[in-house]
């Protein structure tokens, strides 16, 4: 069994900056890739931001340069780091994790993490 869980989050102002931060624990043999993905009021989730376990970097093209994804693989932690935020970035914001267990590899989720952006 995994557990992925997120901290984080919560109400800021236009401009401000905050920091999620997500781990996993439980039976884990290796982590490839981790997420961060958000869903916002009436729409899909879509991916935010990604790290490979060797550090190549993703990001959705409306957060780059404000954010930035990081990783400590030893630690199995993965956190987003979001400046310069404006409503647009209103969500619950979910932590992803590609893991691979004794019984095989399988995606885990976090439970959602809100971000409100709001004056």
């Amino acid at each position: 069994q995994v557990q992925v869980v997120e901290v984080g989050g919560g109400l800021v102002q236009p401009g401000g900056s905050l920091r999620l931060s997500c781990a996993a624990s439980g039976s884990i043999f290796s982590i490839y890739a981790m997420g961060w993905y958000r869903r916002a009021p009436g729409k899909q989730r879509e991916l935010v931001a990604a790290i490979s376990r060797g550090g190549i970097t993703n990001y959705a093209d409306s957060v780059k340069v404000r954010f930035t994804i990081s990783r400590e693989n030893a630690k199995n932690t993965v956190s987003l780091q979001m400046n310069s935020l404006n409503p647009e970035d209103t969500a619950v914001y979910y932590c992803n994790a590609d893991v691979l267990t004794v019984t095989g590899r399988y995606d885990y989720w976090g439970q959602g993490t809100q971000v409100t952006v709001s004056s």
